[in-house]
């Protein structure tokens, strides 16, 4: 039987028994927001296009746009809104610290520019694999990131 429990030690010396999310509903989430991410950068570019046609600025301004969604979309998220993504959210799971506490900016910046790692060498191959060897199911951004993705309390 796998152990899916986190066990935390406050310094009031309480513990908290954190409930790890697995592969599974992580790819999930993962799936939803990509999608949710798809969606609108096509929206956006269909609005752009309206407004500005299809030259060089409106590509440029696109361009630098997609930019700035694809890589901070997970960490407004994340930071803004308890450690969950409109995925994460849906899924019931979110981000902490290790230790329980919520996710700071510079703990979600690192696990998400650190999830390009975990792509590679090809179709998140190298986060699986640092999930599946890790207990808590940690991938490689969260063990730069001293984070977990838990199941949210209900």
């Amino acid at each position: 039987m796998i152990d899916t429990i986190h066990a935390v030690q406050t310094p009031e010396g309480v513990d908290l028994a954190l409930r790890v999310a697995g592969p599974v509903p992580r790819a999930l989430a993962f799936a939803v927001d990509l999608g949710l991410q798809v969606f609108g950068l096509f929206g956006l570019q269909v609005v752009i296009a309206l407004i500005l046609g299809f030259g060089g600025t409106a590509l440029g301004l696109y361009a630098i746009v997609a930019f700035a969604v694809i890589w901070f979309y997970p960490v407004g998220f994340e930071v803004l809104s308890q450690g969950q993504t409109p995925g994460k959210r849906m899924l019931r799971i979110r981000v902490v610290h290790e230790n329980g506490t919520p996710v700071g900016w510079s703990a979600s910046v690192r696990r998400n520019f650190l999830l390009v790692a975990d792509f590679l060498p090809f179709l998140y191959l190298a986060g699986l694999v640092s999930m599946c060897m890790d207990p808590s199911f940690r991938r490689l951004g969260d063990l730069a990131a001293g984070t977990l993705v838990v199941h949210a309390p209900e």
